[in-house]
């Protein structure tokens, strides 16, 4: 296999799944949680499969080929592992910014992410899972705002979990059927949008409130 076949299995490994199986048997564990880790451990993979491919491994399992059990707490544990990393390497990148007087970071407004990944960081690092190219870079945006190791790894731990089972087995459960094969992107979205809208719709209610409170302040100073 040359480096162009290697390459194309793992941007459609999710297409090629069941060609996968045939070939390599049970070494398709190994490859499915490298592709998993590595998608959750660096910022440069966000191009990896990770929604289709969970969900296509759910329908494999359901017909037989391979063992449902097993493979979800491979992949469990790839994603928390590769979180983890992945927020390790954003922490180091934190620090070292933080320790060196840089004109281009603003320090206040690293200072201002970290409170709001205090504040709302777990709810962040769950929701991350479910949305493509977000699910790569929240992790490390965690780290370089220095949120607590203890806080990351409960959601953490609650993401993997929650992403991971729910796709896998809605995978299992419902992966055979072609309309829901078919459009599992426009599934996802969907699902992600009915529970990001209300928490953006709050967010900026409460930035027009305190734009306003500031307005009439200004205005009774006047």
């Amino acid at each position: 296999m040359d480096l162009v076949q290697l390459l194309d299995m793992v941007l459609h490994v999710d297409k090629m799944l069941g060609l996968l199986i045939a070939q390599y048997g049970t070494l398709i564990y190994f490859v499915l949680f490298a592709i998993i880790f590595c998608e959750t451990a660096f910022v440069v993979f966000p191009f990896l499969p990770g929604d289709s491919l969970l969900f296509i491994a759910g329908a494999m399992c359901a017909k037989g080929a391979m063992d449902p059990v097993l493979l979800i707490v491979l992949l469990i544990i790839a994603s928390i592992a590769g979180n983890s990393l992945n927020y390790w390497i954003g922490s180091l990148v934190g620090h070292k910014v933080l320790e060196h007087d840089y004109r281009w970071i603003d320090k206040n407004a690293l200072r201002k992410t970290h409170a709001f990944y205090e504040k709302h960081g777990g709810k962040t690092v769950v929701l991350a899972r479910f949305i493509p190219l977000v699910r790569t870079f929240a992790p490390f945006v965690a780290g370089v705002s220095d949120m607590t190791l203890k806080t990351f790894q409960i959601y953490n731990l609650i993401g993997a979990l929650l992403w991971v089972l729910s796709v896998t087995l809605s995978g299992y459960f419902f992966g055979n059927i072609p309309m829901l094969r078919d459009h599992l992107n426009t599934i996802i979205l969907l699902g992600v949008g009915a529970a990001v809208v209300p928490v953006v719709l709050g967010a900026l209610w409460r930035l027009f409130k305190g734009m306003s409170g500031k307005r009439g302040k200004v205005d009774s100073a006047k």
